[in-house]
């Protein structure tokens, strides 16, 4: 199991909102993860909470750009942007990120009439390239027939945008999307069915660090979530998942240590 360390560089995260705008914070906190074992570290410029701001490319690439550039610069790590956008996408990758981290798997919303679409202009960067790619379950809904063999269907419509612009089965990851397009009782579901994602026959990331999945089940506020997170690292090893994407580095791979020195 890797950990994928989260560093927001947004005044408005539902965790970490303001910390780390700063460019010194921010490469603390980065150096504070890897030094805990993180092996990629995840920068995201735009809050993707529930009723966030959506805000301009130029923004979201001022934003990005130099924390991606000074953790390229200092440290031997893989560095992931965390956006939907092609053209942050593009920036950050010239600034030295290797990954790009899809909330909306390939997908966008139309403008005409909200449904979705294959976002070619993504699809195209990631093939040309060649960078890996983490692709999220995502919708424009949270109604399901029923809700995994759901999911899977609509992972499966993303990895055939993916093989449609030549994008490489081997740099993809995908990730089950706790938190987005469902309900607590469907982010719950996911959580106890995690091993149905492996016939997709890809590597798999678990996002569940502090979401409000935890903080409904325990009653508590987002800073105080650090148990309920690790359990849900512990059910991804079990499940034989490849990434967690966490914000408590350290504590959460002392718990998957731990996990996989029992279970081998």
């Amino acid at each position: 199991m890797k950990v994928m360390g989260i560093l927001n560089v947004t005044p408005d995260s539902f965790s970490d909102g303001g910390k780390h705008n700063a460019l010194d914070a921010a490469l603390c906190c980065a150096q504070e993860m890897i030094n805990d074992g993180a092996v990629v570290i995840d920068v995201g410029g735009e809050s993707t909470r529930p009723g966030y701001t959506r805000i301009t490319d130029e923004e979201e690439i001022e934003r990005v750009v130099p924390v991606i550039e000074a953790i390229h610069k200092q440290f031997d790590v893989d560095i992931s942007i965390d956006t939907y956008k092609a053209a942050v996408a593009g920036a950050a990758l010239g600034a030295g990120a290797n990954i790009v981290n899809d909330i909306w798997g390939l997908k966008t919303l139309s403008a005409e009439d909200g449904s979705l679409k294959p976002n070619e202009d993504m699809a195209k960067l990631i093939a040309d390239t060649n960078a890996v790619c983490v692709l999220m379950h995502n919708r424009d809904k949270a109604q399901y027939d029923d809700l995994i063999p759901d999911m899977i269907s609509d992972l499966r419509g993303t990895l055939e945008i993916a093989d449609r612009f030549g994008i490489s089965k081997d740099k993809i990851i995908l990730d089950v999307g706790i938190g987005f397009a469902k309900s607590y009782e469907d982010n719950l579901c996911v959580l106890k069915n995690l091993s149905e994602f492996k016939k997709l026959g890809y590597p798999l990331l678990l996002g569940s660090s502090r979401k409000s999945v935890i903080g409904n089940a325990l009653d508590l506020p987002v800073g105080e979530r650090l148990e309920g997170t690790i359990v849900t690292s512990v059910l991804a090893t079990l499940a034989g998942y490849d990434y967690v994407r966490v914000h408590d580095v350290k504590e959460n791979i002392r718990a998957i240590k731990m996990t996989e020195a029992i279970y081998g």
